[in-house]
């Protein structure tokens, strides 16, 4: 089956180019368009990637100087202000994703989605790395019958730049975002100042300086759960593989506590880990959700809706690349 091109505005970015990569090891024959605002930079990333067109996207324009240009979805891999790439999506009817919103500024997206529900699936893409923590939560709380607290503690190496567009986004979200919207006894809440600074356990139990993360894996995962407290904090410092004297890693770890399903107290630690840092786990998660919001494995497309990614992502398929690519999920003792 042949497919239209896929949109990668960004696509000649760190995670643009590392998402090409992913679709060319899964899908070799899927045409790119490759989005960027510097034309040589996108043509080079085209080249690398074969069977792909460099683009310097008009956001300005309706079409985004595409014309009649065909394309089988729209990926956004940096902060679209004007929301132009969502509004060229519906306007062909098909799939949009985007990676970069800060969770306080998704209410422009939700209006254009529900100003046309039946246009295109619009995926909220927010997540940490693209589902590198809802799924593998998700999986875990199955060994629950309630879910309590979820606390998620997300490590990034002081190394793991991920690129001047990855750096430009997070000097916005943090400029706009001081407090993190956190779950805790049922009430949502804002944590800011002191009540926004946390410490975690890192992989090898180290203490990891924290503060809190407004990140969208909490509203989800509350929602999936119906867990009463649930808080994302993010930290910076040197991880694991490298303080081994490796390459970075970039690590997540998750603390579930519940029931379990004959009434006892529940609680389990794991770490999500992947050798390559946040930007190929973030491109194995863009991949996968493009494989079925296009159909690329044979299956029906994604129906049109709003969706979180952990809604789309099949556990089973992502928890077995995953591990193809060299991260897993590590059991953890209860400190």
């Amino acid at each position: 089956m042949s497919f239209n091109p896929i949109l990668l505005l960004g696509g000649s970015g760190s995670i643009g180019q590392q998402t090409a990569r992913a679709l060319r090891a899964a899908y070799p024959d899927v045409p790119l368009l490759i989005g960027g605002r510097d034309y040589a930079k996108a043509q080079r990333a085209a080249a690398e990637m074969g069977n792909a067109q460099a683009i310097v996207p008009d956001m300005n324009s309706a079409d985004l100087g595409l014309g009649k240009q065909h394309v089988s979805a729209v990926v956004v891999l940096y902060k679209d202000h004007s929301l132009a790439g969502l509004r060229f999506a519906q306007a062909r009817g098909v799939p949009h994703l985007s990676i970069s919103s800060g969770i306080f500024e998704i209410a422009p997206e939700i209006a254009c989605f529900m100003q046309a529900p039946n246009a295109s699936a619009v995926v909220l893409g927010y997540e940490w790395l693209v589902g590198a923590t809802t799924v593998p939560a998700l999986h875990l709380t199955k060994s629950f019958a309630q879910v309590d607290e979820i606390r998620i503690g997300a490590l990034v190496d002081e190394q793991d730049t991920g690129g001047p567009a990855v750096a430009e986004d997070f000097a916005y979200l943090n400029r706009l975002m001081p407090a993190a919207l956190t779950r805790r006894e049922g009430n949502w809440l804002w944590r800011e100042g002191d009540d926004a600074k946390a410490v975690f356990c890192a992989l090898d139990g180290s203490k990891i300086n924290a503060s809190g993360f407004s990140s969208i894996d909490v509203a989800g995962l509350a929602a999936a759960t119906g867990a009463r407290s649930v808080q994302f904090d993010l930290g910076q410092g040197v991880s694991l593989s490298r303080r081994k004297g490796g390459p970075l890693s970039t690590e997540i770890i998750l603390d579930i506590s519940g029931q379990d399903h004959n009434g006892q107290a529940l609680r389990t630690r794991h770490a999500v880990v992947h050798p390559g840092g946040a930007a190929p786990l973030t491109a194995m998660g863009i991949a996968l959700l493009l494989e079925r919001l296009i159909g690329l494995d044979g299956t029906p497309p994604i129906a049109p809706g709003l969706y979180f990614p952990y809604q789309i992502l099949d556990t089973s398929h992502y928890l077995t690349r995953l591990a193809q690519e060299g991260g897993e999920i590590l059991p953890l003792s209860i400190s």
